[in-house]
């Protein structure tokens, strides 16, 4: 007896082959990374102090390359590190830098990456996982805002709720990458809707989101508020909350869905990982590095202007930490039905 095919499992068991079938030939384009990497180690040394490696998992200008192209000034202006360079490895949603930086046998480098990784690892089942590389510290999170247009007719987090709910389909919602799917998909359940009956406009970065939402494509966004909160000082979009546990210093008359009874809290933060090889000496060493950057003038300056959030975290808290943000991102995954 023949049983009847799933066709959106079928498309998306089709699509998630396609994507490995891809991420395999940028990781083959991408090998000799690792190996530039030594080389780079062996012409300075590979004494953390000495000599190090910042890896952007991402292209230059973007929030990865931004994150490390900030902490490579703070090393180098107060003298830290004697010498930082900062290598882009794009690709995947960040895990083929994963791979190289797991096959690095010297632990004077350090990758930067978070939520966007762990959603990439699990969309498409990448053979690279965060899991590969030793956790270092946390050091920032970014947060999301809801926003609509300026002109649009809903002024609270609840007038825009109510009409969701109404008409899940017709009020459609867009946003920059995964992360704002994620959040809007929290929020989907937050606010009794399937998911599932939702309507998503997926954009490509903060821009067309923005662009989305002013030309009537889409009704609503979640967006990271670097993206969104200038269009909103300029009088362009209307932020209806900020998805964080706590408001914001510096804005704090938005308020956080959390408090207008929406528990979504899912932070876009940022740690920093060092290859598989370094020894827990290197990795305390690492960490004290760390440490010692984020106190600086340059790096606060850095902080304020890009509206990020110190969220300080090491050792098993971190690992614990990075356990559960994976099993809670799974879990909306499988709520989005991928």
């Amino acid at each position: 007896m023949s049983h009847p095919v799933n066709a959106d499992s079928t498309s998306r068991s089709t699509i998630k082959k396609i994507s490995t079938i891809i991420f395999a030939v940028i990781a083959v384009i991408c090998i000799g990374s690792a190996s530039f990497f030594s080389v780079q180690s062996a012409s300075g040394g590979t004494d953390v102090r000495s000599n190090m490696t910042l890896v952007a998992p991402a292209a230059a200008g973007g929030g990865w390359d931004t994150f490390q192209r900030e902490l490579q000034q703070s090393l180098q202006t107060n003298d830290l590190v004697s010498n930082v360079q900062v290598i882009n490895v794009p690709g995947a949603g960040g895990t083929i830098a994963i791979g190289n930086v797991a096959s690095l046998p010297d632990a004077n480098n350090l990758m930067v990456g978070g939520t966007g990784q762990i959603a990439a690892q699990i969309q498409f089942g990448t053979e690279s996982q965060l899991q590969d590389v030793l956790p270092v510290a946390k050091v920032l999170e970014e947060y999301d805002i809801v926003v609509v247009p300026a002109d649009s007719p809903y002024e609270t987090m609840d007038e825009l709720v109510e009409a969701w709910r109404e008409d899940p389909s017709g009020t459609p919602w867009t946003g920059g990458g995964s992360f704002d799917q994620l959040v809007i998909t929290e929020t989907a359940l937050e606010s009794d809707i399937s998911p599932s009956e939702m309507t998503y406009i997926p954009s490509d970065g903060g821009g067309e989101a923005i662009q989305a939402l002013l030309n009537g494509t889409a009704e609503a966004s979640a967006g990271g508020f670097a993206d969104m909160y200038p269009q909103v000082e300029s009088g362009r979009l209307r932020v209806l909350g900020v998805v964080a546990e706590e408001r914001l210093e510096g804005v704090d008359d938005i308020p956080t869905l959390a408090e207008q009874g929406y528990d979504v809290t899912l932070t876009n933060w940022r740690a920093l990982f060092a290859p598989p090889s370094a020894t827990e000496e290197e990795i305390a060493e690492l960490a004290q590095v760390v440490d010692e950057a984020v106190v600086t003038p340059e790096w606060e300056a850095t902080v304020e202007q890009n509206y990020w959030r110190e969220a300080p975290l090491q050792g098993e808290e971190l690992d614990d930490y990075i356990a559960e943000e994976t099993e809670r991102i799974a879990g909306l995954f499988e709520e989005m039905g991928q």
